[in-house]
């Protein structure tokens, strides 16, 4: 089973270069977490909604990750509440169906 959490971040307009920033210059210690596959953070074309997906070989890898000190140092130095416009929403999914990858042509 592969776990995917999304976290729905609402960005608060004149925030968004400050909150691509941050992801870009990110240290990305997660990749060394047990369990962790990928992370992807998604811009939004139309609205304020960032979404950022993650994803681990198991729901225990990721609850062992969020309780972890890297999890706490990681998460110590966030932007002002005026950088978003409302709480983030953080949903876990399980895969249960995935099309194959697309052949590239030559």
């Amino acid at each position: 089973m592969v776990l995917v959490v999304s976290n729905r971040i609402s960005v608060a307009k004149g925030w968004e270069e400050n909150f691509e920033k941050r992801w870009k210059e990110r240290k990305w210690h997660i990749a060394q977490s047990p369990g962790f596959i990928k992370t992807e953070v998604l811009r939004p074309m139309k609205g304020d909604h960032y979404v950022v997906m993650t994803y681990w070989r198991s729901k225990e890898d990721f609850d062992k990750r969020t309780e972890s000190q890297a999890f706490m140092e990681a998460h110590a130095n966030t932007p002002p509440k005026e950088a978003f416009t409302a709480p983030s929403k953080l949903e876990l999914h399980e895969i249960i169906a995935e099309s194959p990858t697309m052949a590239t042509s030559t």
